[in-house]
């Protein structure tokens, strides 16, 4: 095929890494084993050093407001932390007392935090009134640093523990270190439920793919295998720098689907190698020299699209990233060795019951039925996806993380708690630290600058309140702490935000006002997202068209599928509005990032087929009827255990990880259904022999990479092995 010879060179790596294999088998086998149970115990452990932080953005206001705290001013100033005692109505006194105690105990237990005696004396002052009782915390950390204060005092406090919220006087911890604190653990929860639910479906769907109980199992040991793995470097990772909670969501969300469909593809390839009447050895050689070196070229892509989210210059999304990316490369890596290994264990025990009609009658009919109307089946399906795409004309998004919680969720309760008790702004305030130009804040003229500037935010119509002026260490800055009349997360409290930026420089020439807090680093990240999102689909698009022309040596079949892909994501987009209104900004660069690379796996697997038939003979109609035919079933199998994954990722999850499980299923499936099995075929029969396009120059340039083509007899691939 355009001057190579019988097989890449691709392949013929593959064949070698396969020929290793086969003589290394055990040791291969133990090598795994060992990454497993060494992987278990710090698998278990991913999550302790996991962060509901790394949303700070550098260089915004945020950021700059929360270094001058850290640097310039008390842990009075720090984070905001609470204790709420709420007594039911038979509670007495003495049991008031008793939870206060606890408390107090729990706080002079733990580092970094303590319950002042002068508010422990007032809290048991007011103990005989039967109201709820919010005594602030002193921590000496910011809000960052304190949601590992908050893991500890809520283990202190039993608030994780089933029962341990209940009796006649319920405790409570409020603050944003305290709300991402029991949001690390609900992501824990979320992520192991889905593991526990996603195995058996996926276990099904596989039985009922392959007829075959040792066919199916491959599969389930790759996804276990990666998933394993991957939380173990998770850990290793956590220890060295900071990550996400939610990257134990998205690894196990990818990781599942992905190392599935890989084994999924290389097993089907396998099978189809013995139905054509090859021996088990040269069966699973020919299966990873074509499926297997698909798989990884389709694993490479996937990782690039996924490094796109690198261009978003904030810990979350970037760890979010890394956490994907590795489980990813993991499920690659076992694809080329465990797998091989396990399917020669296997030998003909994964054999189909019947051999299967080769190309399948039924896709072989679907395929005519496109390409006779062609026009028809482009308009129909195109309408389709932009009537689902329609909403997102009005998407708006929204970050916040108290909105996510169950409206019986203790954690929940005990913000309303505490709003209900000292105003919903209390526990989200607005920090603005003003710098003098000149002299220091105790001058007269600064002084009264600093005066001003405080009445400019007390005449804001969302500030409640305005507490007096904390002067910082280094003598030139001074701090104003503003409780709001809603809570941070309410569109109220993120507007104020934006008129106080706008506002409070004017107040005086001689300060440097910078406005910064909870609310604050919600509205920068939310900006910031938007604000990349252009780098993100450039980088995105670029890379997708780059890499499939270089695979299918065509300019018009990688502008197809870019535009394609796009109508796919704007599909999810819309579904995503019309399901949830407000979208996490962090969805959109996600389910975008994942769409592209996952998509590339079918359209690599699809089109390489395609290619290959056209090469053989000459006619796209011919080449597009028989390669969808010969690679439907198996496309379809496994974008329908993809769409399971994510869709249990819609019933387990906290809201922010529903968005993207919905957005990612909605997408995979739309692609695999409406863009793989009419769009393609229909476009491609348009087109003619356009399709293979490609300027001379670029032809000349190009290197040959070729993935799906036949091998050569036995002997041959035994020579080149050797």
């Amino acid at each position: 095929m355009n001057g190579m010879g019988p097989t890449s060179s691709l392949q013929q790596a593959m064949v070698r890494l396969d020929r290793l294999v086969r003589r290394r088998r055990r040791t291969v086998l133990a090598l795994w084993l060992v990454a497993l149970v060494a992987a278990v115990p710090f698998a278990m452990r991913q999550s302790e050093n996991l962060t509901g932080g790394g949303y700070g953005v550098p260089g915004s206001q945020s950021q700059a407001v929360r270094d001058q705290v850290e640097r310039n001013f008390s842990r009075d100033a720090r984070a905001t932390m609470a204790a709420v005692v709420v007594p039911g109505r038979a509670a007495t006194p003495a049991e008031i007392r008793d939870a206060i105690g606890r408390v107090d105990a729990a706080a002079r237990a733990e580092a970094h935090v303590a319950l002042r005696p002068a508010d422990r004396a007032a809290a048991i002052s007011r103990s005989g009134r039967g109201e709820t009782l919010v005594m602030p915390l002193a921590v000496d950390v910011d809000d960052q640093d304190a949601i590992a204060v908050a893991t500890g005092l809520r283990e202190r406090l039993t608030l994780e523990r089933p029962g341990g919220a209940a009796g006649t006087v319920r405790t409570h911890l409020v603050g944003q270190g305290a709300l991402w604190a029991h949001l690390q653990q609900l992501a824990k929860h979320d992520a192991e439920s889905a593991e526990r639910a996603g195995f058996p479906i996926v276990a099904l769907i596989l039985l009922a793919v392959f007829g075959s109980l040792a066919a199916a199992a491959l599969p389930l040991v790759l996804g276990f295998a990666s998933v394993l793995v991957t939380g173990g470097v998770v850990y290793a990772l956590s220890t060295a720098m900071e990550m996400s909670v939610f990257v134990t969501n998205m690894a196990s969300m990818i990781g599942i689907g992905v190392a599935v469909d890989y084994s999924l593809f290389v097993l089907a390839r396998y099978r189809e190698e013995l139905a054509g009447g090859r021996s088990a050895e040269d069966a699973r050689t020919a299966a990873m020299a074509t499926s297997g070196v698909a798989v990884a070229f389709s694993g490479v892509t996937v990782i690039a699209s996924l490094a796109g989210l690198l261009l978003i210059d904030t810990t979350a999304v970037r760890s979010m990233a890394i956490g994907a990316i590795v489980v990813v490369a993991v499920a690659v890596v076992a694809s080329a060795t465990l797998l091989p290994a396990l399917i020669s264990l296997l030998g003909t025990r994964g054999r189909a019951r019947r051999r299967p009609p080769v190309p399948s009658r039924f896709w072989t009919r679907w395929t005519g039925a496109v390409m006779r109307r062609p026009a028809l089946a482009l308009l129909a399906a195109t309408a389709v996806l932009l009537a689902l795409a329609a909403p997102a004309l009005q998407l708006s998004t929204s970050s916040g993380a108290l909105r996510q919680l169950d409206p019986q969720d203790e954690t929940r309760q005990g913000f309303e708690a505490a709003a209900a008790a000292q105003g919903p702004g209390a526990s989200a305030p607005v920090r603005v630290v003003a710098r003098v130009r000149s002299g220091t804040a105790t001058d007269a003229r600064n002084r009264t600058a600093i005066a001003a500037l405080r009445t400019a935010l007390a005449r804001d119509r969302e500030v409640a309140k305005v507490a007096p002026a904390v002067v910082g260490a280094d003598g030139r800055s001074a701090m104003l702490v503003a409780q709001l009349q809603h809570d941070g997360e309410a569109p109220a409290a993120k507007a104020a935000v934006g008129r106080l930026r706008a506002a409070l420089p004017a107040a005086s020439r001689r300060l440097e006002v910078a406005v910064g807090g909870t609310t604050a680093t919600q509205e920068d990240f939310r900006d910031l997202v938007a604000g990349s999102m252009w780098k993100i689909v450039l980088f995105v698009l670029g890379l997708s068209f780059a890499l499939l022309m270089l695979l299918l040596r065509s300019v018009v079949l990688p502008l197809k599928a870019v535009l394609m892909n796009l109508l796919s994501v704007g599909a999810a987009y819309g579904v995503l509005t019309l399901a949830f209104g407000d979208v996490d900004p962090i969805t959109l660069p996600l389910v975008l990032a994942i769409v592209f690379g996952l998509s590339m796996d079918y359209e690599v697997f699809l089109l390489t087929r395609i290619r290959e038939r056209y090469a053989a003979t000459g006619d796209t109609r011919r080449a597009v009827a028989e390669g969808l035919a010969g690679s439907a079933r198996t496309i379809s199998s496994a974008a329908l255990i993809m769409v399971a994954v994510f869709t249990i990722f819609v019933f387990t999850g906290l809201p922010s990880i529903q968005q993207i499980g919905l957005g990612n299923a909605v997408a995979v499936a739309v692609d695999a259904t409406i863009v793989r099995l009419v769009l393609l075929p229909a476009t491609m029969h348009l087109l003619g022999p356009w399709n293979w396009w490609l300027p001379r120059g670029l032809d000349r340039v190009l290197p040959q990479v070729d993935l799906e083509a036949e091998l050569p007899a036995t002997p041959v691939i035994a020579s080149q092995a050797a």
